[in-house]
């Protein structure tokens, strides 16, 4: 399940790594004004540790610097909000700034459908927000697709989109 080029390495998160993700992770949804800093999901975003117990946290690193994160959640389990039972959900993508356009959120998506492909699941689905273009044209670029009529709002009427990528 990893995947490396010159620039940057993708693997399962270790221990060592959990304070790192979940500052960066808070940093990207909070920071850059996805969610709101009194919102209980900043508490979710934060909890690397508890989220590595029930789902695959995975890391971009190079050089040991960690520049990128996101989960993987198999349907059924606690972080899958959309997956049905032949879809792989990946949630929580966060790429540090000075690593954007570097290729580091592509790569970690990539590792994601690569995930999916091995373990025979049929697409991969995420739920995204209306202010994140840059991780959209990602998407959009490796073949995700809206699914409109999965859809839906979170309790504060936020609006969120369905993408899904099938082989």
């Amino acid at each position: 399940m990893t995947q490396s080029d010159t620039r940057v390495h993708i693997r399962p998160a270790v221990g060592d790594d959990f304070a790192a993700i979940a500052e960066l992770t808070v940093e990207t949804y909070v920071g850059e004004g996805h969610v709101h800093p009194e919102s209980s999901y900043v508490a979710e975003l934060a909890d690397t540790e508890s989220r590595a117990r029930v789902a695959e946290v995975l890391v971009a690193v190079r050089d040991s610097q960690l520049l990128g994160s996101l989960t993987i959640a198999r349907p059924g389990t606690p972080y899958a909000e959309v997956a049905r039972v032949d879809e792989l959900e990946f949630r929580m993508l966060a790429v540090a700034g000075q690593a954007r356009g570097a290729g580091v959120g592509t790569a970690l998506v990539r590792t994601v459908i690569d995930v999916a492909r091995n373990e025979g699941f049929a697409a991969v689905v995420l739920t995204t927000m209306p202010g994140m273009a840059a991780a959209r044209r990602i998407y959009e670029r490796l073949g995700f697709r809206h699914v409109p009529e999965r859809d839906w709002s979170t309790p504060g009427g936020i609006p969120l989109t369905v993408l899904r990528r099938t082989d």
